[in-house]
């Protein structure tokens, strides 16, 4: 039986493509290391052209070609876009390093896999900007739920690949639009504002409750 045991593991270990190590409770960039440094060639989430993983613990609200919203247990929502454009024609990682950010750093792990992860205060909130595969994911939570989104965001993230067959066909029949898809997930000045536009687009329910309050407002 025990032999078993010990085959069982060594299967599942193999099928995920994941190793056992344990993550830091507060070290962002050491999970950050951790988890990217991974090779990871698991997907749960197939489209036309590229594919991804979801841990489990996170739901999708919202699900289409390129955006997908997803939610957890302590209810932090998670904006996910795939810049499927920008691998297409390897957009080159320009971002530079923010000092006056809670936390900013460049990603380089190896060619095609970098990035960028940004976090500023906004408020009694932390907005996470988290570049990596041509994939950016946006969230706005509480500082005690900054390392579980950051993780959490670092297996989405790490999982995405794409289909180059298949995207020279899309790109090549020009069946992707350029003029709503393409932007520099490397340039910074997609922050908040346009995190929220994203929101409202993506998640019905922030516009109700947005409008809700503008209601309670005037009634005062």
């Amino acid at each position: 039986m025990k032999k078993i045991i010990v085959l069982l593991s060594i299967v599942l270990l193999s099928v995920t493509g994941c190793s056992i190590k344990k993550l830091d409770d507060d070290d962002i960039k050491k999970n950050i290391n951790t988890l990217l440094s991974e090779n990871v060639k698991i997907s749960n989430v197939n489209f036309e052209g590229y594919e991804y993983y979801v841990p489990t613990g996170l739901k999708f609200l919202n699900k289409e070609e390129y955006n997908a919203v997803f939610r957890d247990r302590f209810d932090n929502k998670y904006y996910l876009f795939v810049d499927v454009i920008g691998y297409y024609h390897k957009i080159e990682n320009t971002y530079e390093e923010n000092t006056e950010a809670y936390y900013s750093e460049k990603l380089n792990f190896s060619k095609g896999r970098d990035g960028y992860i940004e976090i500023d205060e906004v408020s009694d909130k932390y907005f996470i900007q988290y570049v990596f595969n041509y994939g950016r994911m946006q969230a706005l939570v509480k500082k005690d739920d900054l390392i579980r989104v950051i993780n959490n965001m670092s297996y989405v993230l790490r999982s995405i690949r794409y289909n180059d067959e298949v995207l020279d066909s899309l790109v090549g029949e020009n069946i992707l639009s350029y003029a709503e898809e393409n932007f520099s997930l490397f340039e910074i000045e997609s922050t908040q504002e346009d995190f929220l536009d994203v929101v409202e687009e993506y998640d019905p329910k922030y516009k109700e409750a947005k409008d809700q309050e503008k209601l309670e407002l005037n009634d005062e």
